[in-house]
């Protein structure tokens, strides 16, 4: 039997021009795991990430904490949806910059309304998939996983993807998907068991690698 670990990106660059990097904290969180891998002595059979930037640095900063040699397996099902083609479909005007706590709380509500409204087929983001084609990306990814490895295998990817596969594997719809993508924290690991017939959940959205004070303000959620 292997076992999955699936990891959220490390902290991008929320509210910037480009999201799609990498903080300065992003990159210390994703060495940090890596190195918490390697203390654990876990030993991974392969790697593979989503196609986006912010994938690449975390799987970046993870091997060079495991010192880990692996050329990951890029697949486009684990890339995240687009955030603002979501609240654009769902929301007559432009959000302004998220600034204040008051300002970020009223982003995810919309970006909550929007997922619902993309997942029930009542809006098409621009330059999207369907909602149905977005999940079945994902599980393609875990079907991969299932068919061609049975070790300890490296994921990573992005919130909607995480909490989709979750969701899936639980049995849970759409409603249940959005929830938890909305409560995964920057390099949270999920874990799950898997023989090639399914997957079963083993624990979800772990920050233990941040456990302990000399981390406690590097534990983020965008």
């Amino acid at each position: 039997m292997g076992q999955l670990y699936l990891v959220r990106h490390a902290q991008a660059s929320f509210g910037a021009a480009d999201y799609d990097q990498l903080s300065a904290l992003g990159e210390r969180q994703s060495l940090r795991l890596g190195e918490y891998f390697a203390a654990k002595g876990i030993v991974f059979e392969a790697a593979i990430t989503g196609s986006l930037r912010r994938h690449a640095q975390t799987f970046a900063g993870i091997a060079q904490g495991a010192h880990l040699d692996h050329t990951p397996l890029v697949l486009r099902g684990l890339n995240e949806y687009d955030s603002a083609a979501v609240i654009a479909s769902a929301h007559p005007q432009p959000l302004p910059k998220p600034e204040t706590p008051e300002a970020y709380r009223h982003y995810f509500r919309v970006l909550r309304h929007g997922l619902t409204q993309w997942a029930q087929a009542a809006v098409a983001p621009e330059g999207m998939p369907t909602y149905a084609d977005f999940v079945h990306g994902v599980r393609e990814a875990m079907d991969h996983v299932r068919r061609q490895h049975s070790g300890n295998v490296l994921m990573i990817s992005s919130g909607g993807p995480i909490g989709s596969a979750v969701a899936h594997v639980l049995g849970a719809g759409a409603d249940a998907a959005i929830d938890l993508n909305m409560r995964i924290r920057n390099t949270a690991v999920t874990e799950f068991s898997f023989n090639p017939k399914r997957h079963s959940l083993l624990g979800f959205n772990s920050v233990a690698h941040l456990d302990d004070a000399r981390f406690a303000d590097w534990v983020t959620y965008a």
